[in-house]
């Protein structure tokens, strides 16, 4: 199998697509490979080289040596914040490509939502960490703190050579949160992309070749989980791992990097976000953010509000007018196809299992509204609506990521904070009311590492991204995303000595 191939995207785009892994600047062929799959159709897309334990060492050394390398090494933060200045520009130019190939592999709407969001947040989280390259200073401590005779400074330093780990969800999009911030800072890293959401990932090798990125810099890797990410979690050599998946792998990422070596470790996991609406919110406002609270990206996002709590007052007016709405606005078909909304769901195996949830939330009680599956090919359905939903309800508890909401009614504001908070996850919730004092006051009893009022789903670089309990540990985006790459190095300096 060659190391190359060219894609022809349904909106005849022509793609020179890598197939091997990146390391240290070259492409690497493997013994294994993995077929990718295109969601719309079914149909094998191509393969891609699979990376083992073997190549993870081989990634790994080439991160370690380009760590201690003069040519990266020894850079101003200015001259790193040129190299991310350099990314934004090539995927900027190169936007209607990278989103095409995306949108082939993730099922995601081309014109809706890649070409216009993801790929647009992507080229502009490197121009964000461009700027901060050279000006995550540290602190002076200076000697009216400390006494006259000592002063003391920190330096935040990167930690070495790191990996990250990304789902496939929003494949390019998670791989720039960790690569922007990681590089800014100093480091070096190995990255791997999802099984299922490889092709944008190789992507990032032409980039940094583009760019004229030092060797080993940064290292890209496509592979499973059990292989490459278990070798990844596991290795002694790594710094830190920053990982965005489910929960129930950052718990394995947790457990393998305190068996081996302690390395660092931030964990983006999963959520089960609660979405309150009160009886004295702006109905028509809600309905559009409840619909892309839920549905946007096929429900298949982690912040994705997916359990709805409506105050008893306006319960029926809503399940009226959101059923109309989500009826009205849903246009499920291929992703390059003219007017598509929502696209197929990623994968065979994500489609089972949004089959099983269904067919639990039927059994269990709950009353389906709307929503069904469609015949292949492909794994396309249109989004499901359940209500009259209860707390002891699955569908209510366990993250599906997929296009299913569950509702329930509420009376009373302790009523809703405490079914709100009654979860073992804590990522993200939204609440609408006018009542702006209320909303304040809730919003500050809900266990979530983000709150929206009167909006749902926002993210902005600006801003801290992450969750409490199991929705993971640590807060990308932001001057926040620099302290996930570094550690404070503080240098004492004794002043008492004679002169």
């Amino acid at each position: 199998m060659s190391l190359f191939t060219t894609i022809t995207t349904p909106n005849n785009v022509k793609i020179e697509q890598p197939l091997g892994l990146f390391i240290d600047n070259e492409w690497v062929k493997t013994e294994q490979t993995i077929d990718v799959i295109d969601p719309s159709t079914g149909k094998k897309i191509t393969s891609v080289f699979s990376a083992g334990s073997k190549e993870v060492d081989l990634a790994v050394d080439a991160a370690n040596k380009a760590f201690t390398n003069p040519d990266w090494s020894d850079l101003t933060g200015s001259e790193r914040g040129d190299y991310l200045y350099k990314f934004y520009e090539i995927i900027k130019r190169d936007a209607a490509k990278i989103a095409s190939i995306e949108s082939l592999n993730n099922g995601k709407p081309y014109e809706a939502e890649c070409l216009v969001g993801d790929i647009v947040e992507t080229y502009e989280v490197f121009k964000y960490y461009a700027g901060w390259s050279d000006k995550h200073t540290g602190q002076f401590i200076g000697s009216q703190v400390l006494g006259r005779n000592k002063i003391c400074y920190v330096d935040p330093v990167p930690l070495g050579a790191v990996a990250g780990i990304v789902p496939w969800n929003f494949p390019f999009l998670m791989m720039a949160w960790k690569i922007a911030p990681a590089l800014a800072t100093g480091n070096t890293l190995v990255m791997k992309s999802s099984e299922i959401t490889p092709l944008t990932a190789l992507y990032y090798g032409k980039i940094a070749l583009e760019a004229g990125l030092p060797k080993g810099v940064l290292n890209i890797i496509s592979g499973y989980g059990k292989d490459a990410g278990a070798a990844l979690s596991l290795h002694p050599k790594l710094a830190k791992i920053a990982f965005t998946g489910s929960t129930a792998t950052g718990k394995k990422i947790m457990e393998s990097a305190g068996s081996s070596n302690m390395k660092k470790v931030s964990l983006e996991c999963g959520g089960k976000s609660p979405f309150i609406i009160f009886d004295d919110c702006d109905m028509e406002s809600v309905l559009e953010w409840a619909y892309s609270g839920i549905f946007y990206n096929k429900g298949e996002v982690c912040t994705s509000t997916s359990r709805f709590y409506v105050q008893d007052k306006i319960y029926d007016e809503f399940i009226t007018k959101f059923v109309e709405y989500t009826e009205k606005n849903s246009v499920v078909k291929g992703p390059f196809e003219k007017g598509c909304t929502i696209g197929p769901l990623v994968s065979d195996l994500q489609y089972a299992k949004v089959k099983k949830y269904v067919d639990i939330g039927k059994k269990e009680g709950a009353k389906l509204v709307t929503g069904e599956f469609i015949d292949g090919p492909g794994y396309f359905c249109k989004p499901f609506i359940f209500v009259d939903c209860n707390e002891e309800m699955t569908i209510m508890k366990d993250e599906i990521f997929g296009p299913v909401v569950a509702i329930s009614k509420f009376s009373t504001v302790e009523e809703v904070i405490k079914k709100a908070n009654n979860t073992t996850y804590g990522l993200a919730a939204a609440l609408f009311s006018n009542n702006i004092t209320k909303a304040h006051n809730v919003a500050s009893k809900l266990q979530a590492g983000m709150v929206w009022i009167n909006s749902n789903g926002d993210s902005d670089i600006h801003v801290p991204f992450g969750g409490d309990k199991m929705s993971g540990i640590g807060r990308e985006l932001g001057s926040y995303a620099l302290d996930l790459f570094t550690q404070q190095r503080a240098i004492h300096v004794n002043l008492r000595l004679p002169y």
